[in-house]
Parts: structure tokens; C-alpha cells; sequence
């Protein structure tokens, strides 16, 4: 019976200690929601890049809940009523470890409708850092995208 129990044991052993861990993916998802402020966005098109600073001339929103994002852009100019300057967009998103995809269901141009786009997203405290390939043939666009949005805090 001894030999028995210690033979249960040499093979529970050893089985225990081949398991392989597997690496863990950080689940981003919970840190991805919220409100966002669109501090900049580098374009990297042909090997020329492009910075766009949106803390100047225009303010640009992301919102991100359990399962869809939208996003809001206006010129901050004080001439009223042109519209111009203004942009909106969302749909849904899914997010796996790093990578988040956005679904653009809705958008005011309808050649940006209806894509995908794969991002790799990560933060640096209250910092989210979007990096991906954005390509719409239809409106001529085919750019690596890297945006950048500090978190809106209630006040």
C-alpha cells in the first residue's frame, strides 16, 4: 500500500511540474473604457509624417463603453454656424490582450463605413496610445495611424 501511495505520488509530482503555464494576457478591456481626450495624432504615410496637435484649432473626443465607441471632433473656432471642422463616427470594437479592432458603423463618410481598422493600444498612466494601419482605398488613404488621448476625469 505504501509503494502504491508513493507511486500516486512520483507521477502526481511529476505531472504537476510539467504543466506549462501559459503567458498571461493582460485584459485591457476595463482600462480601455471611459471618456478620452485626443491629444495628438502622428500619420505615417510614403516614410513622411504628419502631426496633427489637437490641443490647437480643433478638440476631438473618444467614448468607449462595454462594447461600442464614438467619436466627436469640432472646430474650436468662435465663427459660429459653418459646421465646418465637425466629425463623428462609432460602432463596435472588440479588444483581445493589446489588440483592439474598431467596426465603423457609422460615419459621415460613407467610403469610411462599414471598415475595420486593428489597433495595438496601450497606457502610460492616464494615457492611452493607439497605434494601426488605417487603409480606405475609396478616399485614397492608406496610413500608419498613432493617436494619443489623456483621460477625461470628472471635475
Amino acid at each position: 500500500m505504501k509503494k502504491i501511495n508513493l507511486l500516486f505520488l512520483c507521477y502526481a509530482s511529476i505531472f504537476c511540474a510539467c504543466k506549462q503555464e501559459r503567458p498571461k494576457t493582460e485584459d485591457l478591456s476595463e482600462k480601455l473604457k471611459g471618456s478620452w481626450q485626443l491629444l495628438s495624432a502622428t500619420t505615417t504615410e510614403k516614410g513622411k509624417q504628419t502631426i496633427t496637435d489637437f490641443t490647437k484649432d480643433q478638440s476631438m473626443i473618444k467614448i468607449i463603453n462595454d462594447s461600442h465607441f464614438s467619436f466627436l471632433r469640432h472646430s474650436l473656432s468662435k465663427q459660429a454656424g459653418t459646421g465646418e471642422g465637425f466629425d463623428a463616427g462609432g460602432g463596435r470594437y472588440s479588444i483581445k490582450g493589446d489588440a483592439y479592432t474598431e467596426f465603423l458603423d457609422f460615419y459621415k463618410d460613407k467610403n469610411w463605413e462599414g471598415k475595420t481598422f486593428a489597433f495595438k493600444v496601450s497606457f502610460a498612466g492616464d494615457t492611452l496610445i493607439q497605434t494601426g494601419i488605417e487603409k480606405v482605398p475609396e478616399a485614397g488613404v492608406d496610413h500608419v495611424i498613432t493617436e494619443k488621448y489623456l483621460r477625461i476625469r470628472e471635475k
